[in-house]
């Protein structure tokens, strides 16, 4: 028995997926449409290396306008994760957001707490996964993922193209100086 501070503290960097770890092609649902940015599975695996959790945040509003149904989210993922087995690493989590305010599909028309920019992806990891949110980051290309960072007391990684190892790599060394 012990209280809930005394329990460990994990650490994580939170990925934003499209247009952080794939390529944004609109409404991504197929394997066969997923190309990986430069130098994206190595930097999930070099943030596994140094100690953190590697989860993916992402809206998914295709899923809230009848694009594609969720299975398809978890399968990209399940994808994802068996690619990144052949170097020896993996993904920890995945949260996503299917609502969309005023969406085509009653079931998913919602202004809910997990679209991002609101932290209701980053709150339910950190409740599953024990996370230490002074000591996580949130790595994104959009404002939208910054402003999410903020807001859940992450560190914030703004993603603008190019590696995404050495973006990372040199965003952890900057906070450790």
């Amino acid at each position: 028995m012990g209280s809930e501070a005394a329990r460990p503290r994990a650490k994580a960097v939170f990925f934003d997926r499209d247009g952080t770890l794939n390529r944004d092609v609109d409404y991504l649902h197929r394997v066969e449409d997923f190309e990986w940015m430069p130098e994206a599975k190595e930097a999930i695996r070099y943030a596994k290396e140094q100690g953190y959790l590697a989860i993916v945040v992402t809206n998914q509003s295709g899923v809230a306008r009848g694009y594609y149904p969720e299975e398809d989210v978890r399968r990209v993922y399940d994808w994802m994760n068996g690619e990144l087995a052949k170097i020896g690493t993996q993904l920890d989590g995945l949260y996503y957001c299917p609502h969309l305010p005023g969406a085509p599909i009653a079931a998913y028309d919602r202004n809910c707490d997990c679209r991002k920019p609101k932290t209701g992806l980053v709150d339910a990891a950190v409740r599953d996964h024990a996370i230490d949110r002074s000591a996580s980051y949130l790595v994104g290309d959009s404002e939208r993922d910054i402003v999410c960072a903020k807001a859940a007391g992450l560190t914030g990684i703004p993603y603008k193209g190019g590696s995404l190892l050495d973006c990372l790599k040199r965003a952890l060394e900057e906070s450790r100086a």
